[in-house]
């Protein structure tokens, strides 16, 4: 789903509730072929502005399990779309869901290095608002800059948040070496932001 133009708002208590009608019309669809579903992107994230659309992951534990997938989904009419470039990333379309929130959907195995990227980057935000606050201001500086040129707001956002992008790295990195593969459990994720806060200047 290409953005025609790019709005950033503040954050809005009812993207959780949004999160949470899509997942309710997701679960039994799928039933026991996931693993999960993540409400990820910027508007997981409380206080952080976002564009106003939820980012999703399924995730599956292997791509045994993927053709089954694809069919539930395309019964409840979500279209496959393919991973558009990016591995382990599966993307699926929609055209008449009036009654819920503008959304990207993605299916990716637990393996996946996209969902771990995905996962680090709303933990770190949601464990450091001050971070969140300054990355929201950039988006929404970047969305008056380039309202009709996503690429532009996307290139313009990345470059301005390579700091906060080279501590999420430093994060990932330390879920593998140190063996915290699962990023979303609580007691996980703890002791890695620990691990990364005194181990790190």
């Amino acid at each position: 789903m290409r953005t025609a133009k790019v709005t950033v708002l503040p954050y809005d208590n009812t993207w959780k509730t949004a999160f949470e009608e899509i997942k309710h019309e997701l679960e039994p669809a799928l039933g026991d072929c996931v693993l999960g579903i993540e409400h990820v992107g910027s508007t997981s994230v409380e206080g952080l502005s976002a564009k106003p659309c939820i980012d999703i992951d399924v995730i599956i534990r292997d791509y045994a399990v993927f053709d089954t997938v694809v069919k539930r989904l395309a019964a409840i009419g979500y279209i496959h779309e393919g991973n558009l470039g990016i591995a382990d990333r599966e993307a699926f379309k929609y055209d008449n869901k009036p009654h819920l929130m503008t959304h990207h959907l993605y299916v990716c195995p637990q393996y996946s290095e996209e969902l771990r990227r995905h996962i680090t980057f709303r933990n770190f935000l949601r464990a450091n608002p001050d971070a969140a606050q300054r990355y929201g201001a950039v988006k929404e500086k970047a969305a008056r800059l380039f309202p009709e040129d996503i690429d532009q707001y996307k290139t313009y956002v990345l470059k301005a948040n390579i700091p906060v992008h080279r501590r999420i790295i430093s994060i990932r990195c330390i879920f593998l070496c140190t063996g915290f593969h699962n990023v979303s459990h609580p007691v996980n994720r703890h002791a890695c932001f620990a691990h990364f806060r005194d181990h790190t200047a």
